[in-house]
């Protein structure tokens, strides 16, 4: 070793890259905030809520006193966060379930963040200091039964009458559907699509929950239903009237998932190799068997890309540079790693992989959603297929 020249230090499980040192003091500091809130509140206890298909409705005023929802928007009660705070947030949410990072990623990146920037100044100063501190829960109704992938098919409809507007449609798979104080609702109009702030309680919107689900068991899922919904024009998004209005939205939840599909396969690759070192067979433990230890090797380096690629595009958004394939390669690439991950850990602890015990078998399920929602793997590839040969496959 040359004279005066320090060793590096010693290598951690948990951070193999030692990306820590590529955060700042703050960021550091909002992640560990948001991990101990998740180790208290959340891992006790989600596995009762998945296997009973519940989540605690107060838990949406306790992550609103954490400054979680809408982190990353500015005024309006809301924290004003940088886009990599929030990401890292999303990571911690979701080590600790996909269900809690998706109610405040439609919280805050699809419905808060629609009223924020398409909205008026009237509606953001009605909704977006309570949905803030979790006082009201939102949801953003833009999936439909027959218009999932491609939105500009979505069949709602509003149409004038007079100075009102009347909305008829189904929406489905909408997270916090039915436990939401208001929705943002996308709708085909003569002038463009347009977005809509549909108070609960608003006479003909009803809701019903989706049940049998074996996905996202703790989180809420729901179809809304649009019966000649009459609403004032003071309820119509008045900024936007186009598709770039939900796609915006939709960049932003998205770009949560590339930082929370990273958690997920973190908080399964942690349970694998500490099971593995517990778990005698033939004498000694299962990580002193080649087998195993590659196992672990490869789920260590997807876990450690995930989370290079997710601060990369953290670190571009925070500088107005994000572009929308971008996140897609996130996205696509981190979620079905995080897939493998999941699905690894779940070898390794063997028959306890599948008990609700240990976070493998929740974890591997509920990204059989993420892989989906929020745009499925295949749209994402043909995004970047589009971006890298300048020619459309969709149509």
């Amino acid at each position: 070793m040359t004279s005066g020249t320090a060793a590096p230090p010693a290598l951690r499980p948990e951070d193999f890259l030692a990306i820590d040192r590529m955060l700042s003091d703050e960021e550091r500091d909002i992640r560990d905030t948001v991990r101990a809130f998740v180790r208290d509140k959340v891992t006790p206890y989600v596995g009762d809520w998945f296997e009973e298909g519940t989540i605690p409705l107060e838990l949406a005023k306790e992550l609103g006193a954490l400054n979680v929802l809408g982190m990353h928007l500015t005024g309006y009660g809301c924290a004003g966060a940088s886009a990599t705070a929030y990401g890292l947030a999303c990571m911690e949410l979701e080590a600790g379930d996909s269900g809690i990072r998706s109610l405040v990623s439609v919280q805050g990146s699809l419905a808060m963040f629609a009223i924020w920037k398409w909205g008026s100044e009237e509606q953001k100063q009605e909704w977006l200091p309570r949905m803030a501190a979790g006082e009201a829960i939102g949801c953003f109704g833009l999936t439909e039964p027959d218009a999932g992938s491609d939105p500009g098919s979505m069949r709602t409809r509003a149409r004038r009458d007079g100075g009102d507007w009347i909305i008829s449609g189904q929406k489905m798979w909408i997270t916090n559907g039915s436990v939401a104080d208001v929705a943002v609702v996308w709708a085909r109009t003569d002038e463009g699509v347009m977005g809509f702030v549909v108070p609960k309680g608003t006479k003909g919107f009803t809701t019903q929950d989706i049940h049998k689900k074996l996905s996202l068991r703790a989180s809420v899922t729901s179809e809304l239903l649009l019966d000649e919904v009459r609403l004032p024009d003071s309820a119509r998004l008045p900024e936007v009237a186009s598709l770039k209005g939900p796609l915006s939205c939709l960049n932003e939840a998205r770009y949560g998932i590339v930082w929370g599909a990273v958690g997920a396969a973190r908080a399964c690759f942690e349970a694998a190799l500490s099971y593995s070192k517990e778990r005698t067979q033939f004498d000694k433990p299962i990580a002193s068997f080649q087998i195993q230890q590659q196992k672990l090797a490869n789920m260590a380096v997807e876990v450690n890309r995930g989370t290079l690629v997710a601060l990369q595009l953290g670190r571009l958004k925070d500088e107005s540079a994000l572009r929308p394939e971008q996140v897609s390669l996130g996205k696509l690439a981190n979620v079905n790693a995080a897939l493998d991950v999941c699905r690894t850990a779940r070898q390794v602890l063997g028959a306890n992989g599948i008990t609700l015990e240990y976070p493998v078998i929740r974890h591997m399920n509920n990204l059989e959603s993420v892989v989906t929602y929020e745009g499925t793997a295949d749209v994402h590839a043909l995004s970047i297929g589009q971006a890298l040969t300048g020619i459309s496959a969709f149509r």
